[in-house]
């Protein structure tokens, strides 16, 4: 990476904001129906097996924490895989970030819709459809656009706003149930080990997504200091929302494992139908702030990839005025609004899961290698860095065996339009 390139971006995101957009990266549509998928699965101990999967989410988080903390460019798991293990290995985790990453944000701007719908029953109609996905993701591209330091503090905004509705249900939840309304048990028994290996799987998604608030380190204050202080400070502040919402619901619902819609189901019984409100609002909130941290991240793979020299240049245009990596952010914006209009992600299930996992691991394995290369550089080193490595490889792999596989071809596909990218551009310099 040229000089002239590093300094064309602003570094605005300072130490909080980085917490923040991790929070705001991590903690979207999942949390309002995640409950009453684990209580289904592990019914009572639901809450343990929140806090086991902060503990192997946090194996990884934290040799993430060391492994980003060698860098200050942009890029995040394709930036470390690039590093650690060639250009190869590198355009393929940037493919796999990028493409897992598109759906996600896309669902949550429908779901804002569907949930909308509730206040506005119209909203669902094609036409209206089509004019708020546009002003959803169209208002947040021109903040971006205009600037990183915008486009953070709309997250940040996002942040707390999204984390009130959610403490407000937990506090609520709680004083319920210790007014004489507790239902403990009727959860349902936990399963054997196939039912615990399947929660640890959907929580490890639910905790992830973390690794699109790490791809904009060019434009961070103190990347090396603050991307390991965002990750371990986010990974406290998630477990312990996690944590505290499968007690209250377990607790609280006699029938945790059967509603669609846990929070509101516990928010209706401890403050009545203006709690189901508060619920939708919160619910709206969060889908919307997910998608305000998604493209101040994602925009930032294609950017760093062009700017290696891995795709085209022109995903590396920088504004003139602005600072920003513009281009990357509009074809980001059209993907997102696009996929959201269609509605339908079962193309990315299969990519998504195994996309995370391998990225999740090859960021786990490069911590040694970095080591190796870079004596003395992190500025956050990680006591037992070497066994935690090992132990985040060997935890994606028996994960990946959770996953379905039989519906895999956006996967191969992606695989092989990476080793295409890498055959084009392999006889090319690298930046």
């Amino acid at each position: 990476m040229t000089e002239a390139n590093s300094t064309a971006l602003v570094r605005a995101i300072g130490r909080w904001s980085m917490v923040a957009l991790v929070v705001n990266s991590i903690i979207g549509s999942g949390i309002f129906g995640l409950p009453s998928q684990l209580a289904g699965l592990v019914g009572q101990y639901s809450p343990l097996a929140v806090l086991l999967a902060g503990a192997v989410i946090g194996v990884i988080m934290c040799c993430f924490a060391e492994v980003a903390s060698y860098f200050t460019e942009a890029g995040g798991p394709y930036l470390y895989a690039r590093a650690a293990f060639g250009r190869l290995m590198g355009i393929e985790m940037g493919w796999m970030l990028w493409l897992s990453q598109l759906s996600a944000p896309a669902a949550n701007a429908n779901l804002f819709v569907i949930y909308l719908a509730e206040f506005w029953p119209c909203a669902n109609d094609p036409l209206p459809r089509f004019l708020i996905l546009a002003i959803l993701v169209g208002i947040l591209a021109i903040i971006n656009y205009r600037g990183v330091r915008s486009g953070t503090q709309v997250s940040n905004f996002f942040t707390i706003a999204k984390l009130l509705p959610i403490g407000i249900v937990i506090i609520a939840g709680a004083v319920y149930m210790f007014t004489g309304h507790r239902v403990a048990g009727a959860a349902g028994t936990p399963g054997g080990a196939g039912a615990w290996l399947k929660t640890i799987l959907l929580l490890v998604f639910a905790y992830g997504g973390f690794e699109s608030a790490l791809t904009p380190m060019s434009e961070a204050t103190n990347p090396q200091r603050d991307a390991a202080f965002g990750l371990l400070a986010a990974l406290v502040i998630c477990t312990l929302v996690y944590t505290l919402i499968q007690w209250v619901s377990v607790a609280v619902l006699s029938n945790a494992g059967n509603t669609q819609r846990p929070l509101a189901d516990v928010a209706r019984l401890a403050l009545g139908e203006k709690g189901a409100v508060l619920v939708t609002i919160g619910a709206l909130i969060s889908f919307y702030g997910y998608l305000s941290a998604k493209i101040v991240g994602v925009p930032r793979v294609t950017y760093a990839l062009a700017e290696r020299g891995d795709f085209p240049k022109i995903f590396a245009a920088v504004h003139s005025r602005y600072r920003t990596p513009y281009f990357s952010i509009l074809v980001f914006a059209l993907l997102t609004w696009l996929l959201a209009l269609l509605g339908s992600f079962a193309w990315n299930l299969t990519l998504s899961a195994v996309a995370r996992l391998v990225y999740y691991g090859v960021g786990c394995a490069a911590l040694p290698v970095l080591r190796r290369q870079r004596p003395r550089l992190a500025l956050f080193h990680l006591p037992g860095g070497q066994l935690l490595s090992g132990a985040g490889v060997v935890l994606c792999g028996v994960l990946l065996t959770q996953v379905d596989f039989r519906k895999s071809l956006i996967l191969i596909a992606t695989v092989v339009l990476a080793f295409l990218n890498w055959l084009f551009v392999r006889r090319k310099p690298a930046a």
